[in-house]
């Protein structure tokens, strides 16, 4: 197992530092074994730290339930953020950057206080978010053609790429992130429409399926980590020399160009 784990780590590797898009790698892992998934995410997390770069939060994936009914699965995934994934908005990417780029717009979460148990209340949740901002995902997928499993996604990282926070905090008791609408435009029309109602059902249910989840691999939250709670809308695939802004009611709005 742990020989077939390392040549799904090298394979997904490999994909990113070519910039070619690699096979699946499930084929080489036992069936829907999400544990087997994480250690190969886990294991490129290790070798990146290694290498200098900087845990900066985590990310959500699979909060959608039409994308849990499509991949079969009844939960959401998480993945890591590196500090230098981070974009500023307004700002711009280069295309190549990320493989098979798409856009999605999110709720983020800014933590202020370690949430370390595996029971974390709801409440602990909300005393420990410092403030909200309006953020947009680049996901990505090292794996050709986008064709995943949740065992796929998993260990490339929950298809994570770069992302793009808004710059204006807000509290969370200034916004009812279950009803803020969200519309994601490309040259001044909408392409992606939804709400936080989206995310599980509210933002907060899966920041906190990701805090006792994390804390329950010792990885627990920690002061400063951005959390993307999870798309609001249908994701976008993104054109060189475009710029994509989002806009979430009561949040404001975040946008990036991509860049030949």
């Amino acid at each position: 197992m742990s020989s077939a784990i390392e040549q799904a780590a090298l394979m997904l590797r490999q994909a990113s530092e070519i910039g070619q898009p690699c096979p699946p790698v499930r084929s080489l892992l036992p069936e829907s074994d999400l544990a087997a998934a994480y250690q190969v995410q886990k294991l490129n997390a290790e070798l990146a730290l290694g290498a200098g770069r900087r845990i900066s939060g985590k990310k959500i994936g699979l909060t959608s339930a039409a994308v849990q009914k499509q991949l079969g699965v009844n939960q959401p995934d998480y993945g890591v953020l590196f500090a230098d994934m981070e974009v500023p908005s307004g700002g711009a990417i280069g295309i190549s950057r990320v493989l098979q780029p798409k856009v999605e717009a999110e709720v983020a979460l800014v933590i202020g206080k370690e949430l370390h148990h595996p029971d974390t209340t709801l409440a602990e949740l909300i005393a420990a978010v410092e403030f909200v901002l309006p953020a947009l995902e680049i996901v990505g997928s090292r794996v050709a053609n986008w064709d995943i499993s949740i065992v796929d996604t998993i260990a490339d990282n929950a298809s994570s790429g770069a992302y793009v926070l808004g710059n204006r905090p807000v509290k969370l008791a200034d916004v009812d992130l279950s009803l803020c609408g969200m519309a994601l435009y490309h040259r001044g029309e909408p392409v992606s429409v939804g709400a936080g109602i989206a995310c599980l059902g509210h933002p907060l249910t899966a920041a906190l399926w990701l805090a006792r989840t994390m804390a329950q691999v010792g990885q627990p939250l920690m002061p400063g980590e951005v959390v993307l709670t999870g798309a609001l809308g249908p994701m976008v695939p993104v054109t060189a020399g475009e710029t994509y802004e989002a806009s979430i009611n009561g949040l404001g709005r975040v946008s990036v160009e991509f860049t030949s």
